[in-house]
């Protein structure tokens, strides 16, 4: 659909606001994104069971599976991601340093950083994984 047909839009995008993961193991997802990654948990909506993370001007929700807005969303997936990534905006960082941080927790990162582009155009950006398997990407901006 060209911009002519679809005339002036009422909104302007303005970045991302949130992402919502649905986690089967809520404690080792908020373990993940808040201790791992330290996105500080700024709200928890205990009778739904989210919990919403600040990552940076944007937000990470996470949703526990088995809880009631968990279970509106259906069974958890099998055989396919529920996921592919979430990249977050991060700043310059030492390749080593941050593989070295993800290898004493454990935490698998691809081999090695690569150049890619995103919101702020090309930068190094490393991929790792949460507990459950969803892709994260580490992109370096500015």
């Amino acid at each position: 659909m060209s911009e002519a047909m679809m005339g002036q839009r009422p909104f302007r995008t303005k970045g991302l606001d949130h992402v919502v993961l649905r986690a089967k193991d809520i404690d080792s997802m908020l373990a993940f994104y808040r201790d791992v990654l330290g996105l500080p948990v700024v709200k928890h909506n205990e009778p739904l069971g989210l919990w919403h993370l600040d990552a940076g001007g944007s937000m990470i929700d996470i949703v526990d599976m088995n809880g009631v807005l968990g279970q509106k969303g259906g069974p958890a997936p099998t055989e396919a991601k529920n996921v592919d990534h979430v990249a977050l905006k991060v700043g310059a960082f030492d390749e080593q340093e941050v593989r070295a941080y993800f290898d004493r927790l454990g935490i698998w990162t691809e081999e090695q950083v690569k150049t890619r582009f995103g919101a702020e155009g090309d930068g190094p950006s490393l991929y790792l994984r949460d507990p459950e398997g969803n892709g994260v990407e580490l992109k370096a901006v500015g």
